[in-house]
This record gives structure tokens, sequence and C-alpha cells, in this order.
């Protein structure tokens, strides 16, 4: 793999890099990014992997990022904002988690994508990338899509061999992370039909056949209802408080924390405590007044999301 250089460990000059870059660069660090992706098995650091499903052990500190949709500004503020490039800051059992959704409906979608590539390749044992609908497989690609059309803009014959890349990289990007007996995360909501935790690990190997990574990808909860009802997204499914207690109980966790939908103030808290979501980019196409962003010690005890308003961090 080659390596991004050292000095990007340093946010500015990070960011600096991520205007710049160069076509070929920007290739090579998506195709070294697959490279590292497929060779997570078993124990990557203190991680286990079981398929597409990352075990983070329950300490040390768990930083978690909702969608950034191509917002470089915000995905700068929360990088300095939570100090995790620091080594001054961040302690070995540092762990920073995207919850997907990097691209589309923003301008610097290229820029974002470059960001959270080169933290992965820094950070390998740290970072862990997951799977948004917008990172979806070809069948559930979300719309509008317009991340091809920024990656021409910015690289121009190139952007199209640059998007086959990525899309190689979607599908190996993490369907959940699964902290024992405290919290799941998935981007979008619970696969109502999954009995066991391989129903999420291999989500993307059972697809089309189940519906499990459609749902994880795109589903919502909904209050007062019960059971799933048809989402207006297109795919995934609205489901009720007594579907996220089932599988919360399956999996022996208090709760799931989630992104894919835009709150006005970054955050909102569902299912009677047992779902928060987090949206990471503020203003247009969401014109949310503010973003937000999650910064937990894993050793906290925890029963219920309420408990983490105070760990959710807004701008």
């Amino acid at each position: 793999m080659v390596k991004v250089s050292f000095n990007l460990k340093d946010l500015k000059t990070l960011t600096d890099a991520a205007i710049k870059i160069s076509p070929n660069k920007f290739i090579r660090l998506v195709e070294d990014t697959v490279k590292l992706l497929v060779k997570e098995r078993g124990r990557v650091g203190n991680l286990r992997i079981e398929g597409r499903l990352a075990h983070v052990p329950p300490k040390g500190e768990l930083t978690v990022v909702g969608d950034l949709h191509g917002d470089l500004e915000s995905l700068v503020h929360v990088l300095d904002d939570s100090g995790f490039m620091d080594e001054d800051r961040r302690g070995k059992d540092s762990y920073l988690v995207f919850l997907g959704d990097y691209g589309d409906r923003g301008f610097d979608s290229p820029e974002v994508y470059y960001i959270i590539l080169s933290l992965k390749d820094l950070f390998p044992e740290n970072v862990v990338l997951m799977r948004g609908n917008h990172e979806g497989p070809e069948d559930l690609l979300a719309y509008p899509h317009d991340l091809p059309i920024n990656l021409q803009r910015k690289f121009g014959e190139s952007g199209l061999s640059i998007y086959r890349n990525l899309r190689q990289l979607f599908d190996y990007l993490y369907n959940a992370v699964l902290i024992d007996k405290k919290y799941i995360l998935i981007h979008g909501g619970v696969p109502s039909k999954a009995s066991t935790i391989e129903d999420i690990a291999y989500a993307h190997e059972k697809h089309p056949q189940e519906s499990h990574l459609e749902e994880i990808l795109w589903s919502d909860p909904e209050e007062g209802i019960k059971g799933t009802y048809p989402s207006p997204r297109g795919a995934g499914r609205f489901f009720g408080e007594d579907v996220t207690e089932r599988f919360l109980k399956m999996l022996g966790v208090k709760v799931l924390i989630r992104g894919h939908e835009p709150s006005r103030e970054g955050f909102k808290i569902n299912h009677g405590g047992r779902i928060l979501t987090l949206f990471s980019r503020r203003g247009p196409p969401y014109y949310n007044d503010h973003g937000a962003y999650l910064r937990l010690d894993l050793s906290e005890p925890i029963e219920n999301a309420m408990q983490l308003k105070r760990f959710v961090l807004t701008f």
C-alpha cells in the first residue's frame, strides 16, 4: 500500500491536499483503501471483524459522525473539534466511526471522500467506514446521485474512472458496528426480519434475496406504529418501537445509533430512548439549523439514549 504522507496528520495539510489532489493520486488512494478493507478479517488491532460487522470493545473513546453529503466545512469542524487526529488527545483505545453518506448533494463530495479515505489509511485500526444508502448496491442507488457529476467537475475525464473505483469500494464498507451489551450502529434502520447477528454481518451477501441490507441502508423509525410500513423513500420501511425493542434484545444491546435522517438540531431521539439519530452536516439542501456528532466514553454504563445527550456535540 502507498501510505498517505505522515505530515497529512495535520488537519490543514490534509484539507489542502484534498482540494489540490490529482486524479492519479485519488485513484491510488481508493485502490489502496479497497485492498485494506479486503484484508480486514478476524482481528484489526482491538477490533474483531465478522463479515461486514465490526465489533468494538466497550472501553476507550468513540467518536461517531453522521451523514456528511459532501459538506467539507462540517467534516473539518468535527475533526478539529473532536481532536481525533491529535496524538496528545487521542488514546490508543480511540475509535472514529462514520455512519455513511459521504457524498451526493454536496459540492465538495470528492474532497470529503479524500479525507475520510486518508483517515482510514492513517489510522486503519481506529477508523471504521460504514455504508450508507448513498453507497448502496446498484439496485438500491439513491436519487439524486450527483457524485459522478462532482467527480467529473473536479477531475475531468478521469472522473468516471474514479467513480467506478469508488463503486467497488462501496461493496467493502461496513454494514454495522457493535459495542457489546451497549450499542449497535447502522446507517438507516432495523432489518426487521433479522433473527441472528449473521443476518447483519452478511447482509450484503444475502442481498437481494433477503431484505436485511435494504432496511439497514434505507429504513427509518416511526412513532405510534407497530411492525413496519412501506417508506415514501421508495426503499426500506418505516418501523415501530416494537421492531426496535425486538432487535436490540436479539443483539443484547441498549441503544441503536444511526444517521440517514436530517434533523433541525443535528440529532433526535426516538422510540422511548432506544434510538439516537445523528446528522453531521448543515445547510442546503437540508437547511437544518445544526449538525451534530457524538463523542462518548465507551466504559460508561448505558440504559437509554437520553443519557447520550450530554455527549452529543452540536455546531
